[in-house]
């Protein structure tokens, strides 16, 4: 910064201005505080002119430092004359800056540089995966969409859309080792003790299959094509690993692949493996009763051999953890053990699987499950009384209540189906209200495997966030190469929210996080910096604590903007 003096016919003014580089390439200047004139300086300073120009140099001087130190104060003039240029953005969004001073923790940015020198890709690879996360976290959509979205941000994209295409091709040839990547610079973040595993679908907006692109059972009954996604979880609630694969595949071979790909690439070799029943495969069990792997799985009560449900749902023989008393079902006081859970265990072999059975019953549960079950039964009357349609597939589904007869009681066909409620397939899904069965291979206290399962449900809640909160569905994308890019840039989008749920000590939800960053905008005073205009919270409080750099100041100079960016970059 410099002093500038202005001569007119009736006096010198004095300003103290900046130079700056204009968004066309042209160099220029603006006024960065006015000093007054040299009339009314002189006496300030003995009269002397020499002295005046002496301070006002002493002035823009200090106005340098307090630039570099953050604490400049400027004025900024507006003219209710002056017209908004054309076609020109003068707010930015820049809470993506807390994503992507995770981003470059997470060493993403150096994967992707060693990818785009084996590919010899022209454009910035890692600009245009990390721009692809930042929007599928604050303003999910298509690919196109998602370029329009980064237009606005601090830090505009330097490619075009044809790009991120091509992008897509090399990430997806570079999965594997990208995930690799992510957990073998990371490691100390991550608890690979016990490994969570489950698969999930996701549906397109096409009406005929295609390729990778299936029609299977979809999680959410749609009548599309799908294809399925096996997700590793850490003990830490982080994902670790993920496959993309048809929607008509059984899910259960899908583990042992992409657990051999963790084994081989994140040179891992003991942990347990949690799963629900539907991937509780003899083979998945075999395969992690070996090499110091164990596993807990998630067992129906319904398919347990007759002996070993007699077992189960004998009311007798029942503990709490870490006592030894005894309690009976049939006696219990569910008022007074309301909150308590009751267990039962034995060890069983299964084709040649030495395992433990743990089964736990609690009144709250079964509480609960009743109280579901009263719901969907009274819909399965309001199905009855408007003659709906009663058959499904579903296991959950009202209609299961909904018995249908075309047989008349000599057995000739009936003109007309005999549609009641089903009382008998009530009464049997009530005995098992209330109780939960696991399998697993340990020996460790019974705490101890109880905690372990109890945490499932965070790979559910996985899920739900690429599902509802990132909208990774529908899918648009139609090469088997980009949806599953598609797929790799939604699991890193999880992986840097979830890191940033940490790092805020997970004290907000995911829509706090993200509409307190989505709101987070500035606008460009061209050649100054910027001015914050959004509401300081909490949230933004502990946001800009968690990260290490504030851009919650009333203005920000483009120097400061600067530096700002080196700190998210690392």
């Amino acid at each position: 910064m410099r002093l500038n003096i202005v001569k007119s016919k009736n006096a010198e003014q004095l300003y103290i201005i900046q130079s700056y580089r204009k968004p066309d390439g042209k160099s220029t200047t603006r006024i960065v505080r006015k000093l007054g004139t040299m009339q009314e300086r002189l006496p300030e300073h003995d009269n002397d002119r020499g002295k005046v120009i002496l301070w006002a140099k002493e002035e823009a001087r200090k106005c340098t430092e307090q630039e570099q130190n953050g604490s400049l104060e400027v004025s900024i003039l507006l003219s209710e004359k002056k017209q908004l240029k054309p076609d020109r953005e003068t707010t930015f969004n820049g809470g993506y800056l807390f994503l992507q001073k995770i981003f470059y923790d997470l060493g993403i940015d150096k994967t992707c540089r060693r990818i785009q020198k084996k590919y010899r890709f022209q454009s910035d690879l890692g600009e245009i995966l990390r721009n692809l996360v930042y929007a599928r976290i604050l303003d999910p959509g298509s690919k196109r969409s998602s370029l329009e979205y980064c237009n606005s941000l601090l830090e505009t994209p330097e490619y075009a859309l044809h790009d991120i295409y091509r992008a897509l091709d090399i990430l997806q040839k570079e999965s594997a080792f990208i995930q690799a990547s992510l957990y073998n610079s990371n490691q100390k973040m991550h608890n690979t003790s016990v490994l969570y595993y489950d698969c999930t679908n996701f549906f397109f907006e096409m009406e005929e299959a295609n390729g990778i692109c299936q029609y299977g059972r979809s999680k959410e009954n749609r009548p599309n094509p799908i294809v399925q996604m096996g997700l590793f979880m850490d003990g830490n609630g982080l994902p670790l690993a993920l496959s993309v694969f048809p929607g008509n595949r059984n899910e259960q071979p899908s583990l042992i692949p992409l657990e051999k790909q963790i084994l081989k690439d994140f040179e891992l070799s003991k942990f347990i493996v949690c799963t629900d029943a539907g991937l509780a495969s003899q083979a998945n069990r075999r395969f992690n009763n070996v090499n110091g792997r164990s596993y807990i799985v998630t067992q129906s009560l319904k398919n347990m051999k007759a002996y070993l449900k007699e077992w189960a749902l004998d009311p007798t023989g029942w503990k709490t953890s870490g006592e030894q008393t005894e309690y009976s079902l049939d006696t219990l006081n569910e008022e007074r053990h309301f909150d308590e859970v009751f267990f039962k265990e034995r060890w069983i072999n299964e084709k040649g699987i030495e395992q433990r059975l743990i089964v736990s019953y609690s009144p709250k549960y079964r509480q609960y499950q009743r109280a579901v079950r009263s719901r969907q039964i009274d819909r399965a009357l309001k199905i009855l009384a408007k003659g709906s349609n009663g058959k499904t597939r579903n296991p959950n589904d009202p209609k299961r209540f909904i018995d249908e007869q075309q047989m008349t009681m000599d057995g000739v066909l009936a003109e007309l189906k005999t549609r009641a409620l089903n009382e008998e397939r009530i009464l049997e899904e009530e005995q098992y209200d209330g109780f939960y069965a696991v399998c697993t291979t340990l020996e460790d206290e019974l705490g101890t495997i109880i905690r372990i399962n109890k945490r499932r449900w965070e790979i559910e809640e996985s899920f739900r966030i690429m599902k509802s909160e990132f909208h990774s569905r529908p899918v648009y994308l139609r090469r088997e190469e980009r949806i599953k890019a598609h797929f790799l840039t939604c699991f890193i989008a999880l992986l840097i929210y979830r890191v940033l749920e940490v790092k805020t000590g997970e004290e907000f939800s995911i829509r706090e996080l993200v509409n307190t960053m989505k709101s987070m905008r500035f606008r460009q005073i061209e050649g100054m910096g910027y001015i914050s205009c959004y509401t300081r919270t909490h949230v933004t409080d502990v946001l800009h604590a968690a990260c290490g750099f504030h851009t919650d100041a009333e203005f920000i100079s483009n120097k400061r903007m600067k530096n700002i960016f080196k700190v998210t970059k690392g």
